[in-house]
């Protein structure tokens, strides 16, 4: 039993100590809703590669991109190109961390 509540104490210090990183936060897009482009706002921590990710609203992938990113704020422009017009979900991962919002092309 003592074992038991050892393990969950040390699992919860472990969770509790990885939510409260923050590799890459902020993250916006502006102009949102767009015609053409945008960009892609957001802040990291270290000099890492990142995904920039974009995704139907079916889940499907139809734009994935490997970045090179600094610290501090970095910016990712993003163009319509042959994407219809719609609602879609932009992503950032790094290998800590998954953000997503919104993005709508008029």
């Amino acid at each position: 039993m003592v074992k038991k509540l050892l393990l969950i104490l040390f699992l919860s210090s472990i969770s509790i100590g990885f939510s409260q990183e923050k590799s890459i936060d902020n993250l916006s897009a502006a102009p949102n809703p767009f015609t053409n482009s945008t960009k892609i706002s957001f802040s990291s921590d270290a000099n890492k590669t990142v995904y920039f990710t974009v995704k139907n609203v079916l889940g499907k992938t139809v734009f994935k991109k490997s970045i090179q990113i600094k610290p501090g704020k970095n910016n990712i422009p993003f163009y319509k190109d042959n994407l219809p017009t719609g609602m879609y979900i932009y992503s950032i991962q790094d290998n800590k961390k998954t953000i997503s919002k919104r993005l709508v092309i008029r």
